[in-house]
Order: C-alpha cells, then structure tokens, then sequence
C-alpha cells in the first residue's frame, strides 16, 4: 500500500525525520511518500501558524490522491486542517494527534501530553474534548521548547522533555505519555525506557492506525460533515486548492 505523509510546514529537514519514523514502523510492502507544502510557515506553533499551513497541506493532498494514495496521514500534532482533508481527499486521512491520543487511550486510564510551547495547550486541549478523550488525558504539559530546536539531537530539548514527563508521572499520575510534537518522532523509544512507561510517538501511532484502515477496505463517511464541498469559484490564494 501507499502511505501519504505530509508535514504540514515547509522544513525539508522535518519532512525526512518523519519519513524515517513512518518507515521504521511501516509494513514491509508499505511505500511512504513523504511531502511538505512550498508555501507556508517553517513550523507550526499556534492557531496563527496553523491557518497559514492549511492552503499548501491540502494541496499536497490533492497531488498525493492524484498519485494513487491509499491513505493520508498529516503529520502535525495539533492535526492541522484534518477536516478540511477528510472532505477533499478520496483515500481515508489520519491526524498524528487523534492517533497518539486513541493509541494511549488502549495502554493506559490516564496519559499526559507533552507537547513544545506553551502556546499549543489549548490547541491541543481543544482537540481531546473533539475527539471525546479529554477525560483520559491527565494534562498538556509544555517544554518550552520551539519546534525547530527538534531538529538536531539538543540535550537542552531533551531535558526539558523529560522533565516534563516526570513531572506528570509525578503530578498527574500519568500512565502513559504522548509526545505532542512530530519532531519529537525519534525521541519515544529512548524517553520509554528512561522514564519506565509506555511513550507514544504520533507518527507511529498514524502509520499503523492509516495501514488498519486500507487493510480493513475503511474509507471516510460521506454521509455528513466529510461530504465533498460543492465545487465553486475560490478566488486569490485558495484558487489551485478548489474543489
């Protein structure tokens, strides 16, 4: 099959990581295309960043469907734009953090989210009361640390990381961990056994949940808000991204 991967922001470097987390854990005869978009921002922190990022994410999944994709899987935490690509994309589309989220939910009662900066908690926040799991989530715990200090092994990063994880084994009895952050993708193994419970890595969890789906025949419900729009004149920018 033929997995889809796209990293919402622009920076290549990022789009190679995730690639290589999706391939560590995909099937042998599992292809993944991983793509950024060419316009946007170099991260995402924020509802600011998030809108910016949409345009181009869903034109990669245009291309990607054009391409034969069987699924999609956009690889940002906060699930940047996921509704909008459920309406668009023919192949089923999986959110890294719907998937970290659903995949502790089957290991633990309770798990906490680590996720960078400060200004991604209620992002996040919002999307555990969406999805119905915000009761299982113990807290979103922030790092402080900018997305792109994740893009080389940084000690400092990965300090405050682990702090963070300890302080929710400690504070908010989590059980579990869900890094919130797809560049911390490389990180979850070594986080696991420092910290002694189980560590869920998004891209992972997505890999295998997209593969579940293409090898179940699943495909998104039209019977609702995921209907495909109407096709209708989109001027400026969105004019390459109509339906």
């Amino acid at each position: 099959m033929r997995l889809h991967v796209v990293n919402p922001n622009t920076t290549v470097t990022m789009t190679a990581k995730i690639a290589a987390a999706a391939r560590s854990v995909a099937l042998p005869d599992t292809v993944i295309d991983a793509r950024q978009p060419a316009m946007g921002p170099v991260s995402i922190e924020g509802f600011y960043d998030e809108a910016f990022a949409v345009p181009g994410m869903l034109g990669c999944i245009r291309e990607a469907d054009r391409d034969g994709a069987d699924a999609h899987i956009i690889a940002c935490f906060d699930d940047t734009g996921l509704d909008a690509a459920r309406a668009i994309a023919k192949a089923p589309v999986v959110g890294i953090g719907e998937a970290g989220f659903h995949m502790a939910t089957l290991i633990a009662a309770r798990f906490a989210v680590v996720t960078t900066l400060g200004v991604s908690i209620v992002p996040i926040e919002h999307n555990l009361r969406k999805y119905g799991l915000a009761e299982r989530c113990a807290r979103v715990r922030a790092a402080e640390v900018p997305v792109l200090a994740l893009e080389e092994r940084n000690a400092d990063a990965l300090a405050k990381i682990s702090a963070e994880i300890t302080a929710a084994i400690r504070d908010d009895r989590a059980e579990a961990i869900v890094l919130g952050c797809a560049g911390m993708a490389d990180l979850a193994a070594e986080l696991a056994a420092t910290h002694g419970l189980p560590v869920v890595d998004g891209v992972a969890a997505a890999v295998t949940l997209a593969e579940s789906l293409v090898r179940l025949g699943l495909t998104t419900s039209r019977l609702g808000p995921y209907a495909a729009p109407r096709s209708k004149p989109y001027n400026g920018l969105l004019s390459g991204f109509r339906p």
